[in-house]
């Protein structure tokens, strides 16, 4: 079996560090008498999610619209709501964050299978190689996607990698497809062989029929339905496919790529006996970046992951408290001198990552 070889965080001199930023975080929950979960403003936000997914979905399958350019309006908002439940919804029941009921955390993590992916999937990519091992090669398979994008200085560079930062925004449209044709098929063998599923507590059968089933299920509603209820030409059920995929996955990926693909992050590399030269939370803050803080609006609709290094530092707290807990984590991070990266607007963001792909591709 081809298990990970785990590695250490290890500086002492920022353990100091650590003890402050937790003992302020919790003193900021027990002052103002808050549960570390999501609570009644996440459920409402859920709500508004699942219905953006799936009211456009019912208008369509009724036939309930003016013409084709409504109904293609409707795909887009689908792939809004795809993309809304991801971050606001999935993601944080995923990380035990959701409710402080573990069933209605796992419920709720489980709509990415209603979505075409699949659970412990994501949680092998995300909870335990990405969140962990954040912007370190070999590890973090957020920042290894696929040969024709270049996201780390430690990769292998190739000669279509100089126009990466033209191509790679298309490429984003594809990810949510990816995972629906082909990356969970693929990934279940390798998570297993990886010992990941043993860490999660479930095995490649269990796995491997969830993905199949789950995947009719979503074929079933996606595709059949629509093609046996609504008056549309094959070609036209293609079109409207593919635009609610390419808007989650460019969604999605943007909002994800822009908090760790960017010039003010750290792509460390362990030594030669597997150890990190950063304390773990220390880490984060290296590899790690926030945007448009105070885009209210923005903020609302990514699940606050534009506070993606409260995100990183307290996985487990819901991100309808991170906004609140931001100028905290600033100000230890600044009294320790260590880094706290951010950029005020959206749009600066993407322009950065944009050129942070066109130098990792020269």
């Amino acid at each position: 079996m081809q298990t990970i070889t785990p590695l250490r965080f290890k500086n002492p001199s920022q353990n100091e560090f650590v003890r402050t930023l937790r003992k302020r975080v919790d003193g900021y929950f027990k002052e103002n008498n808050l549960k570390k979960t999501g609570g009644t403003k996440i459920k409402v936000k859920a709500v508004v999610m699942f219905l953006l997914y799936t009211i456009p979905y019912f208008l369509l399958i009724t036939s309930s619209y003016a013409n084709n350019l409504v109904a293609w309006g409707f795909t887009f908002l689908m792939g809004l709501g795809m993309a809304g439940i991801g971050f606001c919804v999935m993601h944080d029941a995923n990380h035990g964050s959701f409710s402080n009921k573990k069933w209605v955390n796992k419920f709720m993590g489980f709509s990415l299978n209603f979505l075409g992916g699949n659970v412990n999937n994501w949680k092998a990519q995300h909870n335990i190689m990405h969140h962990t091992y954040t912007n370190i090669e070999g590890y973090d398979e957020d920042i290894q996607p696929a040969p024709l994008l270049r996201f780390s200085p430690h990769s292998e560079k190739k000669g279509v990698h100089k126009y990466q930062f033209i191509y790679a925004w298309f490429l984003y449209c594809l990810m949510t497809l990816s995972w629906t044709f082909a990356k969970d098929f693929v990934d279940v063998f390798r998570y297993n062989k990886k010992g990941l599923y043993k860490q999660l507590k479930t095995n490649f059968t269990r796995e491997f029929v969830q993905i199949i089933l789950t995947r009719l299920m979503y074929f079933a509603y996606m595709v059949v339905v629509p093609l046996l209820v609504m008056d549309i030409a094959f070609w036209q059920l293609v079109i409207g496919f593919l635009t609610v995929h390419f808007t989650a996955g460019l969604t999605l990926a943007s909002v994800f790529q822009i908090a760790h693909v960017m010039e003010d992050t750290n792509y460390p590399l362990p030594d030669t006996e597997h150890v990190v030269g950063d304390q773990w939370a220390a880490h984060q803050l290296n590899t790690t970046l926030n945007f448009a803080q105070n885009n209210k609006i923005l903020s609302w609709f990514v699940g606050g992951l534009n506070f993606q290094v409260e995100h990183h530092l307290f996985p487990n707290i819901s991100h309808v408290h991170y906004k609140n807990l931001a100028p905290i984590v600033e100000k230890t991070a600044v009294e320790f001198g260590l880094p706290y990266n951010k950029i005020d607007r959206f749009r600066t963001a993407l322009l950065g990552h944009g050129r942070m792909l066109y130098v990792l591709g020269r």
